[in-house]
């Protein structure tokens, strides 16, 4: 089946700021802003015509994005991936979408842009560490906050938690997780103890005195018991005592650092306005149709993610229980694409005409299967019509290969993503 690219905004009156088809196309072709060439190459499935734009559009530094994204979450992309997009596609109070949020990366950069955020995600820990970054309080305010809880108050803990914490570490825990929780219960927990909750959730374990563990694996995960057990054996540690008020402030003031009083200005009158819900992706009633200008997003891709045991201990603090969130699970292409054209279909309903999607996808399986081959069809069948791919690559001396294993190897830092119109 041959595909002819069309142009984009067909029936679209372009407004100020915001490139066109042509424009775009163009724009890609010559892109040079980090001193490189951009190749063109054909899409890897002959039955369709679709160009193929390689360059390195985006830099992944870390000192190149806002510090109110350093939330730690599984398979995220950086920030300047969604900004690039933003700034092309839409223009300021325009709304953008991630219905696939994870840590908010898409929402928290399209705020800061005088966007309007919008998102998504059927795992409740997304809305917990994504909100309360669209409201942020004053440091003084959480420190304030922070001394008016009693973390030293006698009670009842987890034992088998003491392979993770000090016991006076895991007291403190334990009395801020029932603090906000009653908080929450009672309807009264604020942005302040939202933020306060973010904090915590996101330094239960880690490989530093940053967070209140002993040292464990990489903070996106939390090991099980017996899997500590294992790793305090063999590195011969015990779980120091921790400052869990400190370490809060500390990481507050971290997330809050380059946060300018425009931008807190910016994000405070939007607040009113953010949408961010618990859903599946391919069935969210509470999004009007015809009202959101951009879609940035990256779907859950073709594996297996051990939801309740990565997520136990996050879980367990936010009172969340693992056995109730469905994440998706695909091992079969068929599978994935099938769910992907339903998402589409939902995405096309609430897109505004001209409205756009660009859809982050990986490699999967080194390389043998690339979804960007299931991704063209399934929009075609939920009626979106594909336009380019672009793939950022900041390690592409050898393109011909970009479709292939060469990409994963140490050194590459490449996203690809497929741009779709309604």
């Amino acid at each position: 089946m041959k595909f002819k690219q069309q142009g984009l905004f067909p029936e679209h009156t372009q407004r100020a700021g915001i490139l066109t088809g042509p424009q775009l196309h163009t724009a890609m072709a010559q892109f040079a802003e980090f001193g490189k060439t951009t190749e063109i190459l054909k899409f890897p499935d002959p039955g369709f015509e679709l160009p193929v734009y390689v360059n390195e559009f985006w830099t992944a530094r870390q000192r190149a994005a806002h510090s109110l994204h350093e939330i730690s979450y599984r398979a995220c992309f950086k920030p300047q991936l969604p900004r690039f997009f933003i700034t092309r596609l839409t223009g300021e109070n325009d709304v953008v979408y991630d219905p696939f949020m994870g840590r908010g990366t898409t929402v928290i950069e399209a705020a800061l842009l005088n966007r309007v955020p919008a998102g998504c995600d059927i795992n409740p820990l997304s809305r917990i560490l994504t909100a309360p970054r669209l409201n942020p309080p004053e440091p003084a305010e959480i420190r304030q906050r922070l001394q008016l809880i009693d973390l030293e108050k006698p009670r009842e803990t987890r034992e088998d938690l003491l392979t993770f914490y000090h016991p006076e570490t895991l007291l403190a825990i334990t009395n801020l997780r029932s603090y906000l929780l009653q908080k929450e219960k009672d309807g009264n927990l604020d942005h302040i103890d939202a933020w306060i909750r973010m904090v915590a959730t996101n330094r239960l374990t880690g490989h530093s005195r940053g967070f209140f563990s002993v040292y464990t694996l990489p903070p996106n995960q939390a090991v099980s018991v017996e899997a500590q057990r294992k790793i305090n054996e063999k590195r011969s540690q015990a779980p120091p005592r921790r400052d869990v008020r400190e370490i809060i402030l500390h990481k507050s003031r971290s997330l809050l650092r380059k946060l300018q009083p425009g931008e807190r200005s910016l994000l405070h009158g939007l607040s009113d306005r953010v949408k961010l819900i618990t859903a599946s992706a391919e069935e969210t009633p509470q999004i009007a149709g015809n009202s959101v200008n951009l879609v940035v997003t990256s779907p859950p891709f073709l594996d297996i993610v051990a939801y309740a045991q990565d997520n136990w201990l996050r879980c367990w603090f936010n009172g969340i229980d693992p056995a109730t969130v469905k994440l998706w699970h695909f091992r079969k292409p068929a599978d994935w694409q099938e769910k992907m054209t339903a998402v589409f279909k939902e995405l096309k309903r609430i897109l505004v005409p001209g409205g756009h999607v660009a859809f982050e996808v990986g490699e999967v399986r080194r390389g043998q299967i690339l979804l960007e081959t299931l991704v063209v069809p399934a929009a075609l069948a939920a009626g979106l019509t594909p336009e380019m791919v672009i793939i950022n690559s900041q390690a592409f001396t050898k393109t011909a290969n970009c479709w292939g294993i060469d990409n994963l190897k140490k050194g590459t830092n490449t996203n690809r993503i497929i741009l779709l119109r309604k």
